[in-house]
């Protein structure tokens, strides 16, 4: 079970994984010792599951967002969820209730690449394609 104190560290991690032990025990009033101890615990029970590092890609190269709603036409959704696993474009993916069956994000260098990535979808179904013109969050 998580307590208060365990629920405050994972709000800091989310903010800031890099924070220090000993600045994250100043803020939920532990040492730095005892905080690590918590950490390490949620570690080994699998709640942390991992740290990341956010990089804004656009900056680095620029790309498309496309954001894809699938509607497959078969109900054997196992080769297209292998499909899934195996292309890089695909940042997100996630399959949903109410209209669609999966919705991804994708991100693809051009306009090309992103014909190129909806021609391999028709096999599985048909979608529709939203462009993200501006990430908010």
């Amino acid at each position: 079970m998580l307590d208060q104190i365990d629920l405050s560290i994972l709000a800091l991690l989310r903010k800031n994984s890099r924070l220090q032990w000993k600045d994250i025990g100043e803020q939920v009033h532990l040492s730095g010792q005892a905080v690590g101890n918590r950490i390490r615990r949620m570690e080994e029970q699998g709640i942390i599951q991992g740290y990341t590092t956010l990089i804004d890609e656009a900056k680095i190269a620029p790309f498309l967002t496309a954001l894809v709603t699938m509607f497959m036409t078969t109900t054997d959704h196992s080769l297209f969820t292998r499909f899934i696993k195996s292309r890089s474009e695909i940042i997100q993916a996630h399959r949903i209730s109410g209209e669609g069956c999966y919705s991804m994000v994708v991100h693809v260098p051009d306009q090309e690449a992103l014909n190129h990535f909806l021609d391999a979808l028709l096999p599985f179904g048909n979608y529709r394609v939203n462009l993200s013109i501006n990430k908010l969050k």
